[in-house]
């Protein structure tokens, strides 16, 4: 390994320790650590060893790190000197002390082709997003990533103010920014400081256009000074920096997005991975899907876009030219079986044309559409099996599980969302031969599903054979007491079932007579009774620790839930 610098100090060489070699020298501790060439730390994409967590945080070179941006007029002048391989974990000090001067001179400078967020600060959002033992992610600061891309726009601009000079000796190296997974819409946890996908896209956007903006003056400039018959120039040096992000976008934040995606000659290259849309007319997100760059594009989430059946039959076939697309969300498409009694089958037959072109699809969300009876039409095309399947509130009939339960994906799926069904005793029956067939399932969720003691009861041997399950949603439904204990002993089997969220037990309720003037009506309201429901979830608590189950979450708190994402199963 060749070091990136000298040593600034010129003292005496103490030895390896942690991939670095300390010297006893006096001056600031940071200048005083050096890459040790047995022990080589940073590949060439400049990822750390491990995201910013208790590893990073205990090492010395991260405190030395910290001491150091402490001081920035110093960490500015050290910058130049200092090795590629500290860039990295310099970036991880300055993100977490919320230093956003300090992380413009780090992206100025930054000497690796990529600078990923994830790779650096670890994915954000709840740990069960990540698996049940991996760390928290750093909260994204608002403040800190605009840092960052102002940083990066500013190496744009200047870019292309030096195009036709020779490259400076510390010149900033990226080429690709990779925002991916930053950014979520988590306002409990996230805070006023923090940034929301919607508003991290509009920044995106608005840097995209500042950047085509400059491109087009310069240009202007340029051409007027090479009229006439001595108006030559050198080739430019390559320009361009790509960013890799997660877009959301509204009916408010629809125009700047599409002119950002539509600035193809930007040298800020917007690349989506995830796109959300809410609100937008069928025109409206075609537009914007076809100004996406194909490659890379993983997920397609459409929601709240009242589409209709044949909104969906406008809008999937442009979804072919993803080759990539994993996963599909349609949820509250506003599709109801019953408003298209003339039209309905052909458009069904369409919507599964189209479906069955997306060969890279594994996970489908058609929630809160009424499909009674047209499951079997819908995915009969699907040549690859699904691993997710999110049909909430979809009016399911009997034979629309039969269906499920003999399918290509039952035995593939890891995640199946059915709440919102009454399971009487015919959709029961079909919801246990389901289930025996779902080997795979780590995810179930059965929330209002209208599911007494004796249901439940009766659904619990085919439950028990999903050994893999790792979460059980069961909030809202009429369970008692004894009902959740015959659950929790039952359940024992299932080694890895490490969150249940249960409902709130129908004998913790009492009714009272409300207040005057209702109170004449003879309406009664139902009151949870918070000292008998705390004594019920302490039992509970107690039943788990004697069956050696501790390390499960048995919980009433549906923020607690945390719905695991298909790409983290």
């Amino acid at each position: 390994m060749q070091w990136a610098a000298p040593l600034m100090c010129g003292a005496h060489v103490t030895g390896p320790t942690m991939g670095f070699l300390f010297c006893s020298c006096p001056r600031s501790p940071l200048s005083c650590v050096h890459p040790s060439p047995q022990l080589p730390w940073m590949p060439l994409w400049g990822s750390p060893p491990a995201p910013l967590g208790a590893r990073a945080m205990q090492s010395l070179v991260f405190l030395c790190a910290r001491r150091l941006l402490g001081h920035r007029p110093g960490a500015r002048r050290a910058l130049p000197f200092l090795p590629s391989e500290l860039y990295p974990v310099l970036f991880q000090a300055a993100f977490l002390d919320g230093r956003a001067l300090a992380l413009q001179d780090l992206v100025t400078a930054w000497p690796f082709p990529l600078l990923s967020f994830q790779c650096l600060l670890g994915p954000c959002g709840h740990p069960q997003h990540r698996g049940h033992h991996a760390p928290p992610g750093h909260k994204p600061d608002k403040l800190c990533v605009q840092a960052v891309l102002s940083a990066v726009v500013a190496h744009v601009r200047q870019a292309l103010e030096d195009s036709q000079q020779p490259p400076r000796d510390r010149q900033c190296h990226l080429r690709v920014l990779d925002m991916t997974g930053l950014q979520d819409d988590d306002t409990t946890e996230r805070g006023p400081e923090g940034m929301s996908l919607w508003s991290g896209t509009v920044a995106l956007a608005k840097a995209c256009l500042e950047v085509a903006k400059h491109q087009t003056e310069l240009q202007k400039r340029n051409s007027k000074r090479r009229k006439g018959p001595s108006g030559s120039s050198s080739p430019p040096h390559a320009i361009g920096v790509e960013i890799r992000a997660d877009l959301f976008v509204n009916s408010t934040s629809y125009g700047i997005l599409r002119d950002a995606l539509q600035a193809t000659s930007s040298p800020l290259r917007l690349r989506c991975r995830d796109f959300h849309a809410e609100e937008l007319s069928v025109g409206g997100i075609v537009g914007l899907l076809e100004c996406l760059d194909p490659g890379g594009v993983r997920r397609v989430d459409l929601r709240f876009n009242n589409l209709g059946l044949a909104g969906l039959c406008a809008v999937v076939p442009q979804l072919s030219r993803f080759p990539d697309l994993l996963s599909l969300k349609l949820p509250y498409s506003n599709v109801d079986v019953r408003r298209h009694a003339a039209g309905a089958d052909a458009g069904f037959r369409r919507l599964s044309t189209h479906l069955g072109k997306l060969q890279a699809l594994r996970e489908l969300n058609l929630g809160s559409s009424r499909l009674s009876g047209k499951l079997r039409q819908l995915l009969r095309n699907l040549e690859a099996p699904l691993e997710s399947l999110e049909l909430a509130f979809c009016y399911l009939l009997p034979g629309d599980l039969a269906f499920l339960s003999q399918s290509i994906h039952a035995p593939a799926l890891k995640k199946l969302d059915l709440s919102g069904h009454h399971f009487t005793e015919s959709l029961l029956q079909a919801l246990c031969s389901l289930l025996e067939n779902s080997s795979s399932l780590i995810h179930l969720d059965l929330m209002e599903c209208q599911l007494t003691d004796s249901r439940l009861e009766a659904l619990l041997p085919s439950l028990c054979r999903c050994s893999r399950l790792r979460c059980l949603g069961l909030f809202g439904n009429p369970l008692s007491t004894p009902g959740l204990k015959t659950l929790l002993r039952q359940t024992s089997v299932l080694q890895e079932l490490c969150l249940v969220v249960y409902p709130y037990p129908v004998d913790c309720y009492s009714r009272e007579t409300p207040r005057p003037p209702s109170a004449s009506s003879g309406i009664f309201e139902d009151t949870l009774d918070e000292e008998r429901f705390t004594a019920v979830s302490a039992e509970l608590c107690r039943m788990l620790v004697s069956s050696g189950r501790d390390n499960a979450m048995w919980t009433a708190s549906l923020c607690r839930h945390g719905t695991l994402d298909y790409f983290a199963l």
